[in-house]
């Protein structure tokens, strides 16, 4: 009686699984003039605007726009009693609770319940929700790029988003829940729930 042959089953191709990138990952990386952050878990990257330079810069009317929405937060912080909240500009690093997401933000206003939790010992990451992100447009940003971030954004559970367009001088304010409202240098933004009293001129914004 002659054995019967079996035949082995066919080996299942694997299908590699991504990267998983998390905050220490991100903070490893270079300073080579590239913007780098993490939604859900994975990297995203935008190019410098100036590949010769190897480190991060930014264009004047950037900077510009950046310092003088950082300027209008920090008269408000100081109307208001202590404890206060603070403001973070230039590429801060956010980690947003919840969403497997580290994010480099233009500004930042993080309440001052946000900023007494903060362990400095731990990261230098701003760990914890933002009353209100800044997006400030720069002309290698693409719009798949700024809406994945937007998105993340009002998903983490950030009350006010805005994304400030330089040259159109205008500012879009996006909120959970809510349609996108388009304000422009004749307009007042509208105030923020956990910033009482705070509601700039756009005009502000840009001179």
């Amino acid at each position: 009686m002659t054995a019967a042959t079996v035949t082995p089953p066919p080996e299942t191709a694997t299908t590699p699984q991504p990267k998983v990138w998390t905050e220490a990952d991100l903070l490893a990386m270079p300073d080579d003039g590239v913007r780098r952050w993490i939604i859900k878990g994975q990297l995203r990257e935008q190019p410098s605007e100036y590949p010769e330079v190897k480190m991060t810069v930014r264009n004047r009317h950037h900077s510009k726009i950046m310092s003088l929405v950082a300027a209008a937060i920090t008269v408000w912080i100081r109307t208001q009693p202590q404890p206060r909240g603070e403001v973070y500009c230039g590429e801060a690093g956010v980690r947003l609770p919840g969403s497997n997401a580290t994010v480099g933000v233009d500004v930042a206003y993080a309440p001052a319940a946000v900023v007494a939790t903060q362990d400095d010992d731990k990261t230098t990451m701003l760990a914890g929700l933002p009353a209100l992100i800044v997006e400030i447009l720069s002309p290698n940003v693409t719009l798949e790029q700024l809406d994945e971030k937007v998105d993340t954004y009002l998903e983490a559970g950030v009350p006010t988003v805005w994304v400030i367009h330089p040259t159109r001088r205008t500012v879009t304010v996006h909120r959970p829940k809510h349609e996108p409202e388009l304000f422009n240098v004749t307009h007042t933004l509208p105030a923020i729930s956990q910033m009482p009293g705070f509601t700039p001129a756009v005009l502000e914004l840009f001179e």
